[in-house]
């Protein structure tokens, strides 16, 4: 079990204290402001607003440090919280209402010469009263002044306290205790005051003490009124039932202090408890600290521990839909017969490759093409770049339904392991508009190349089938000039080949070996038409991961890189 006081780390005193940890402090505000910005409405509305209370006041109250420490004196009406504040400046300064026993407005004391006017102008605390000197025995009851054996604490010790008597928190009045919640909120150490009829108040535990799991240093609880109870004993059992109540609260492990301020009884430990805590100068950064713990805690509540992978959340499923909504599979036939159509046209026999090449081209009627400009100087892709748009046909109902599937598992998975809030966000994102998924997919298509080098078979084959064609032609002349002279009766020798004259030969097999070539250049163009096929696949292939990448993958990237950042700095902000 802790003592009574919190035992905080000793830093130089007045204006000085803390000044190494406070650059630390306003750092880990400033992570958690960054965290709320970046987190934006992926956070808990209210978290959100509690924290941006805190990095404000973290920010004003240390603006303000100097040497002083706010100690506040909170409890419940009847607690004797006034009184036990009159014991302690040695007068009475705070005064309760005649008919009941309650607080209606704030009074400071304070010690010390340093200027207060500041700090309880940002208080806002109306009564104010200079202690001038510690309590003298005759008020206090504890002893001579400054003296240490009987466990007083003289001024010295208390220099640059503020000690505040607050309104009652559970005062009848809404005033009274929202002013009570209000000086809470910019308090440096919390002295809470209970009685031996109130020390289970649900109000104590549930509504303060149980928010307050990062507090434990700054903070002391006093059992007042002790007097009341005859019994030692009894009160030792209430001490102990109450700390194991705090203990539960989450709040920390104390040891209460037993007082009785009409007695004086336990006065001096709760005043060298106080003086513990004021002369180590630090116990605002403490509870700076707490406050940005405690907020940065409440906001990680909706975040989660880890992201997944944004690279690998695109599976093979999204690739598939969107390349059939993209017409992909219609190119690549468009390819395959753009391939054929031209080696029949390079290739084929030169008295009938006419007909392929007055065949309509399939790439030219999608507004796609290999960029070479014809006559005219105009490519289908130049049209298609100046249109904007393919010919491709839209996708089909049963596409897009594959590509709503696809894309919503994507943010599934992308989101598996995330709060609420992400997860409907990286869902959000995956699942791309259809319009621009469409425009950008269809300007994939017209952006990629579908230009290759020609097959060098092709201009073999265009060769021999000239060859072919000129001895044919050849052939053929010959004979006709043979009929003519003939048919003049003039005799001619005509040369044989074996048993054929030669004129018919180089007819007869020109065309035949003609016809031969066209027919292997065939088979060659289908063999040909599927490597082109796999060719154009891999770019497309190629283009759609880019679609993938900046439609899908990238913002989903965003949205967890916002989430680890969130969950980084509000790790910093609670180290």
């Amino acid at each position: 079990m802790s003592t009574a006081f919190p035992v905080l780390r000793r830093g130089r005193k007045g204006g000085e204290g803390g000044k190494g940890a406070g650059g630390s402090l306003t750092w880990r505000a400033d992570q958690l402001a960054e965290a709320i910005e970046i987190g934006g409405a992926q956070l808990d509305p209210a978290a959100v607003a509690s924290a941006q209370e805190v990095v404000q006041r973290v920010r004003e109250r240390w603006a303000l440090k100097g040497g002083r420490t706010v100690v506040s004196l909170a409890g419940a009406t009847g607690s004797g919280k006034s009184t036990l504040f009159n014991a302690l400046v040695g007068e009475t300064v705070s005064t309760s209402g005649a008919r009941r026993p309650t607080t209606s407005t704030a009074t400071a004391a304070v010690w010390g010469e340093e200027d207060a006017g500041p700090l309880l102008d940002w208080l806002a605390v109306p009564h104010r009263h200079q202690v001038s000197a510690p309590p003298s025995a005759g008020s206090s009851g504890a002893g001579s002044s400054g003296s240490r054996p009987g466990g007083s604490t003289d001024a010295a010790d208390l220099d640059g306290l503020v000690l505040i008597d607050l309104p009652d928190f559970d005062s009848r009045e809404t005033a009274h205790r929202v002013e009570a919640d209000r000086l809470l909120a910019r308090s440096d150490v919390f002295v809470w005051v209970t009685d031996p009829q109130k020390y289970a108040d649900a109000r104590l535990h549930e509504d303060y003490l149980a928010t307050l799991q990062d507090h434990e240093t700054v903070m002391i609880v006093v059992l007042n009124q002790i007097d009341r109870i005859d019994d030692s004993a009894a009160v030792y059992k209430i001490k102990q039932d109450l700390s194991r109540l705090i203990a539960a609260d989450g709040a920390g492990d104390f040891e209460v202090i037993g007082t009785s301020a009409r007695t004086t009884r336990g006065l001096d430990v709760l005043r060298e408890a106080i003086g513990g805590v004021v002369s180590e100068r630090n116990a605002a950064e403490h509870r700076l600290r707490g406050d940005l713990s405690a907020a940065a805690r409440m906001l990680a509540e909706g975040v989660g521990p880890d992201e997944p992978a944004s690279g690998d959340v695109a599976g093979e499923e999204l690739h598939r839909a969107l390349s059939q909504a993209a017409g992909i599979p219609v190119v690549l036939r468009a390819v395959q017969q753009d391939y054929r159509r031209r080696s029949t046209a390079r290739t084929g026999w030169p008295f009938t490759r006419w007909l392929a090449a007055a065949r309509p081209d399939p790439l030219r009627r999608l507004r796609l093409g290999d960029d070479r400009a014809g006559l005219s100087g105009i490519a289908p892709s130049d049209v298609g770049a100046v249109l904007g748009r393919t010919s491709l046909p839209p996708a089909t109902p049963a596409a897009r339904s594959a590509v709503e599937l696809a894309t919503r598992r994507v943010g599934e998975r992308a989101g598996a392991g995330l709060p609420p809030r992400w997860a409907d966000a990286v869902e959000d994102v995956a699942d791309a508009e259809h319009s621009t998924l469409a425009d950008a997919l269809d300007q994939a298509v017209l952006s990629t190349s579908l230009r290759a080098r020609d097959p060098w078979w092709w201009s073999v084959l265009r060769f021999v089938q000239t060859l072919l064609a000129l001895t044919a032609v050849a052939g053929l002349v010959w004979l006709t000039v043979l009929a003519v002279f003939g048919w003049l009766q003039i005799d001619l020798e005509v040369p044989m080949w074996g048993p054929l004259p030669v004129p018919a030969v180089l007819l007869v097999g020109g065309v035949i070996a003609g016809l031969l070539v066209a027919a292997l250049g065939r088979v060659l163009a289908r063999a040909g038409a599927l490597r082109r096929k796999q060719l154009i696949a891999d770019r497309m292939e190629e283009s759609v991961d880019g679609v993938v990448k900046t439609q899908i993958v990238q913002p989903v990237g965003v949205v967890l890189q916002r989430h680890r950042q969130t969950r980084q700095q509000l790790e910093s902000a609670q180290a």
